[in-house]
């Protein structure tokens, strides 16, 4: 897959990015929604956007925040219709994003929010040198779970270009990952099936195919551009693969359940039932 990295005319690319990321920040820090960004960084030139993604990242880390690994978004075609985009992307995983452990999704941290299941893998090499194919990144790979990625834009109404999304950090918000530890001699991610139901009614299907493929591939694809970044994918990191099928809405009070094959099981999430930090 060949990304397509489209500068723009705008005329002080280092002020743009600072103000798109002032923009972005404040309206996470606000709890309200902003404009795009996309009239400062036009609405194709990735690596402007991704300039400005490292540095709303890099003022969390100074903050104190730990990078714990990577989403890739975008990945089914389904979503990518849904928020009308045509190519993935990708984001940096915080440690506060992780709230596996938290008895509820606090919806106060959250403006407006999506679900989607995916296949989380968790590496157990390094992937910053050599030859990066499937065999080695699958060979990376310490164990898969299920996953809840629960998407997040800081743009209001969801009016995103793909530079609106990479510089939000992907559309990043939080993240649950499921019990079941997986190796991938015991399944075939690419032929995993999912099943996302809410409130118990059936929300969203999919599987691993919807993933670019195959969820290997997304991983492959993210481990080849993080290396081009100067940031490449390390042990211990989690990777989230890429939505298995259409996003849900997901308000506060609203229980999450997706089922997944392979020996993956369930992974479920209940968001706080009123605007609080939980």
């Amino acid at each position: 897959m060949t990304d397509v990295w489209e500068p723009t005319a705008v005329a002080d690319r280092e002020t743009a990015v600072a103000e798109a990321a002032a923009r972005l920040t404040r309206a996470a820090r606000d709890h309200q929604p902003c404009a795009p960004v996309r009239d400062l960084l036009g609405p194709a030139d990735i690596s402007l956007a991704y300039a400005v993604q490292r540095r709303v990242v890099g003022e969390r880390i100074a903050g104190g925040a730990r990078v714990v690994g990577r989403k890739i978004g975008l990945t089914s075609e389904s979503v990518q219709r849904q928020v009308g985009v045509d190519r993935p992307d990708f984001g940096v995983l915080l440690d506060d994003m992780d709230v596996t452990a938290h008895p509820a999704v606090p919806s106060g941290r959250l403006l407006q929010p999506r679900v989607e299941a995916e296949i989380a893998f968790v590496l157990a090499a390094d992937l910053d040198t050599g030859d990066l194919d499937l065999d080695r990144v699958r060979s990376a790979v310490g164990y898969a779970v299920a996953a809840l990625e629960i998407v997040d834009s800081r743009v209001a109404g969801w009016d995103i270009a793909i530079t609106d999304t990479v510089a939000d950090n992907a559309s990043s918000g939080l993240f649950v990952l499921g019990e079941q530890r997986v190796g991938l001699g015991e399944f075939t991610p690419r032929d995993v099936t999912m099943r996302l139901y809410a409130d118990g009614e059936l929300a969203s299907a999919g599987n691993g195919a919807a993933c670019l493929g195959d969820p290997l591939a997304a991983l492959l694809w993210l481990a080849r551009t993080a290396r081009e970044f100067g940031d490449p994918l390390r042990a211990g990191q989690v990777v989230l693969s890429g939505a298995l099928g259409p996003l849900v809405p997901t308000p506060p009070g609203i229980t999450v359940r997706a089922e997944m094959t392979g020996g993956l099981g369930p992974v479920t999430a209940t968001f706080s039932p009123k605007d609080q930090e939980g």
